[in-house]
């Protein structure tokens, strides 16, 4: 399990029986960090600022925006047909996500959607690289056989294919259900209250179109929004997203809250206190949060529209943040399968323990998922860059995949912003990795030497 990625619960409901999925953000950690980017009064040693400009020094670039994109090209073979195109694809994908969800922009001018579907072709194209690598080897250790390959050709991102679909298809997919509720509304000859609006954008979601939130993510194609709108099968966040998008398009404004282990959604008004306004038998607010608000269990069967008012709306910028936590905690799950409540700070409590860190220790992690969920935590740490938490686990990801180097310089970054208990944890284990990476340099030139 992932050490600042605890299993916290977060609930999208609607009129029909509500759900819950653990989100993977401690109380605030993925949607509303604060971290002080000021390096005073952390406790970090003149040596270790000294150090970071050195190991910085060693790396092209500090920024993790590039760094997947970076590593997969440089796996690439010279001879592969396809080196431009993965090329080209993985770095348009990741740069249009970064573009999508920059700061120089207004948050209400993200587009969920396109942001999530740039996420997948990212993760998409690393994983058809993955298999054109397979092919390859497969090739040349039957003598250069001819080996079927259903690689797609692709020009940019959004040519590339997702599930059938490029991303403006998945975009115009929505646009179709939106329409569906407009077709569900004349039928009913009903006008366009906004309750009635709530209610027939259910009825196209949770019954005609079937859509039905997982209870356990085994598979992680669960967790990218084309998927889930091609199975109808997924998780609460993403189908969150979903509701935001159709009632985007419906010209209503959704807002959403945690509140205690639920996540709560409503459209936006200047009349709250008409979302608790019962009719025929329910409020507008149950009619789309469902059963969690009439649960007296939960902390949403006491809100009132006063309350309601001081709850904090979680932005476009979290909602994605939430995805993409939930994103890493799967990928690493997956990825230490074979290490069972194996933790990212598991080194950590070693280094204090048995003094001793050996890079032949390091538990083997299926590599294909570790770095899937390093990708996912790259553009975590794009949102949210002074997120010290963030940057450890970042470092730590990296340690596991056996970047010394990488792991060294991240770690030394987060140690810059960590409160000073953190920095005295990080210290020795940052000081070991520096040796060993020493260590190991001094082995290659040896072997160069003899």
């Amino acid at each position: 399990m992932l050490s600042t990625l605890p299993s916290v619960p977060v609930l999208f409901s609607h009129s029909r029986p509500s759900f819950t999925v653990p989100a993977t953000g401690a109380s605030s950690a993925f949607c509303t960090a604060r971290c002080n980017p000021c390096f005073k009064g952390y406790g970090l040693k003149d040596n270790y600022c000294s150090s970071m400009r050195r190991w910085r020094s060693l790396r092209s670039t500090s920024s993790t925006s590039g760094s997947a994109y970076h590593l997969i090209t440089n796996q690439l073979t010279s001879d592969s047909p396809r080196h431009k195109i993965f090329q080209e694809v993985i770095k348009d994908a990741r740069d249009k996500f970064t573009r999508e969800i920059s700061f120089q922009s207004k948050d209400k001018d993200i587009s969920l959607a396109k942001a999530l579907l740039y996420i997948a072709a990212e993760d998409e194209a690393f994983v058809a690289f993955n298999r054109e690598m397979d092919v390859q080897y497969l090739s040349r250790e039957r003598g250069n056989v001819s080996v079927p390959n259903d690689a797609q050709e692709w020009d940019s991102v959004e040519q590339m294919s997702l599930g059938g679909k490029n991303i403006n298809e998945w975009l115009s997919e929505l646009d179709s259900i939106a329409k569906e509720v407009e077709a569900e509304l004349v039928s009913r000859e009903i006008g366009c209250h906004l309750g009635e609006v709530l209610e027939a954008v259910n009825v196209v979601l949770f019954e005609l179109r079937g859509f039905k939130r997982l209870p356990v993510l085994a598979d992680s194609k669960h967790s990218y929004l084309h998927s889930v709108l091609s199975s109808g099968r997924g998780s609460a966040i993403l189908l969150s997203v979903i509701y935001i998008e159709i009632c985007r398009r419906l010209g209503l404004t959704i807002l959403g809250s945690r509140v205690g282990e639920d996540f709560l959604i409503w459209p936006q008004t200047s009349y709250p206190e008409e979302l608790f306004k019962v009719t025929s038998g329910r409020s507008l607010f149950a009619i789309v949060n469902g059963n969690c608000v009439e649960d007296p269990k939960s902390l949403a069967s006491e809100l009132t529209s006063t309350s309601l008012l001081g709850l904090e709306i979680a932005k476009n910028r979290d909602i994605i943040g939430i995805a993409l936590a939930n994103l890493i905690r799967l990928h690493w799950k997956r990825a230490s399968r074979s290490n069972p409540g194996l933790m990212l700070t598991s080194p950590l409590r070693q280094v204090h323990t048995t003094d001793k860190v050996d890079n032949p220790n390091v538990p083997l992690l299926r590599p294909q998922d570790l770095r899937l969920a390093i990708m996912a935590l790259e553009r975590l740490l794009i949102l949210q860059p002074h997120n010290w938490a963030l940057r450890r686990d970042y470092g730590l990801m990296l340690y596991f995949d056996r970047d010394l180097g990488g792991a060294v310089q991240e770690l030394s970054i987060c140690m810059a912003f960590a409160p000073e208990e953190e920095v005295k944890i990080l210290e020795p284990f940052v000081e070991k990795l520096h040796l060993m990476r020493l260590e190991l340099s001094w082995k290659q030139l040896g072997m160069l030497v003899t």
